[in-house]
C-alpha cells in the first residue's frame, strides 16, 4: 500500500501548534483483507479457504498526530468489518456467520535530527489487532503474512523441512461464528545520513499471531482440520507463530528525485508445529510427495531498486 496508496475519504481538523486529528473511511478490499477462512472448505494445511461475502462497510480510522521540530507522535485506531459468505455451496439455505468487527490500535514515534548527524531519524511503532490483521502484518511483509517456507533438514527420512504460519482476520466452522485472530507487533528503524547523497538505515520488526481456544480446537482438536491435513506424523499442533525481521538498506541519490538502493532483509519464522508431514508436496514450487520435517525457518532477501520521481 505504500506505493499505490489507499482510496479514502478523510476529514482533518487542525488545532494549531502541529496538533491535528483525522477521521477516515477507507476501502478495505485492496490492502486490508487478510482472509475470513471457512474451515469447512478444504484449504492449504487445514486453514480453510477465504470466504468473503463482499465488503459491506469501509474501514473507519481515527488518528491524533503531533508534529513538532523534534519529530512526531501519532496514535490511531481502526475498525474493520469482516463479512462472510455462506457456509456451504448450498448457498442461502446453509446460512452464514454474523459479521464481526475487528479493530486495531497503533502508537508511533519519530525523532528527528538526533546527535548522530543532520537529518538522522529514529522511528518506532507498536500495534495490536483483533480481527484486523493487515494493520500489523501488511502486504509488503512477504513471508510474514502467509508463510509456507521450505528449508533444509537433518532428520533422517525427511526430504526437506517446512515452516507454516498463516494470519487471516478470522476462521470459522460450518454452523459456527467467526473466531477473530489476534496479533501484536513492534517495528523500528534508525536512519543515518552520510552526506547529502548517501544514507543507510537499519530496521527491525517483530510480530506475534495467536488464535483463540475455539479456533485451536477446530484446527488442532480431535479430528481438527490441521490435524487431518498434516497427518499422523504431527506431534505438536498449534497455529500460533511469531515472525521477526532485521534489515539494512543503503540509498544513493545522485540527483534530486533519482534514488538507487540496496536492501537486505533477514526473516525468522518461529512456528509452533512439530513432527513430520506428507502434506508439503506442491506442484507450484516443484516439491515432491515426501516426508517434510516441521520446523522454524530462516529466509534472506536482497532487493535492488532504482526509483525515479517526476
Amino acid at each position: 500500500g505504500t506505493v499505490t496508496g489507499v482510496n479514502q475519504f478523510t476529514y482533518t481538523a487542525d488545532f494549531g501548534q502541529g496538533v491535528t486529528a483525522s477521521f477516515s473511511a477507507q476501502d478495505q478490499v485492496a490492502y486490508y483483507q487478510a482472509g475470513v477462512n471457512n474451515l469447512g472448505v478444504p484449504g492449504t494445511f487445514g486453514y480453510g479457504t477465504s470466504d468473503y461475502g463482499g465488503a459491506v462497510a469501509p474501514d473507519l480510522v481515527a488518528m491524533v498526530r503531533v508534529d513538532q521540530a523534534w519529530g512526531l507522535f501519532q496514535a490511531s485506531v481502526a475498525a474493520h468489518n469482516n463479512h462472510v459468505a455462506y457456509y456451504t455451496g448450498a448457498g442461502e439455505p446453509s446460512g452464514h456467520p454474523t459479521d464481526k468487527w475487528g479493530w486495531a490500535a497503533q502508537l508511533a514515534l519519530s525523532i528527528k535530527n538526533i546527535p548522530t548527524g543532520a537529518g538522522d531519524t529514529i522511528n518506532v511503532q507498536g500495534v495490536y489487532t483483533n480481527g484486523a490483521t493487515r494493520y500489523n502484518i501488511q502486504d509488503l511483509a512477504g513471508a510474514a503474512g502467509a508463510a509456507t517456507v521450505y528449508g533444509s533438514t537433518g532428520l533422517a527420512g525427511a526430504y526437506q523441512s517446512l515452516g507454516i504460519g498463516f494470519a487471516p482476520d478470522s476462521v470459522f466452522a460450518v454452523g459456527g461464528e467467526q473466531q477473530l485472530v489476534t496479533t501484536w507487533g513492534m517495528r523500528g528503524a534508525y536512519t543515518h545520513n552520510w552526506d547529502p547523497y548517501w544514507n543507510t538505515a537499519i530496521y527491525g520488526a517483530y510480530a506475534a499471531v495467536s488464535f483463540n481456544s475455539t479456533a485451536k480446537t477446530l484446527m488442532c482438536g480431535a479430528g481438527g482440520t490441521v490435524v487431518t491435513a498434516l497427518g499422523a506424523g504431527l506431534t505438536s499442533c498449534n497455529p500460533d507463530y511469531n515472525i521477526a525481521q532485521l534489515g539494512l538498506i543503503t540509498r544513493w541519490t545522485p540527483v534530486k528525485n533519482l534514488t538507487f538502493s540496496a536492501d537486505f532483509t533477514y526473516t525468522r519464522l518461529d512456528q509452533k508445529y512439530a513432527g513430520t508431514t506428507g502434506a508439503g508436496a506442491s506442484a507450484t514450487v516443484a516439491k515432491p510427495v515426501a516426508a517434510y520435517q516441521l520446523k522454524d525457518q530462516d529466509t534472506y532477501q536482497m532487493l535492488i531498486r532504482a526509483q525515479r520521481n517526476w
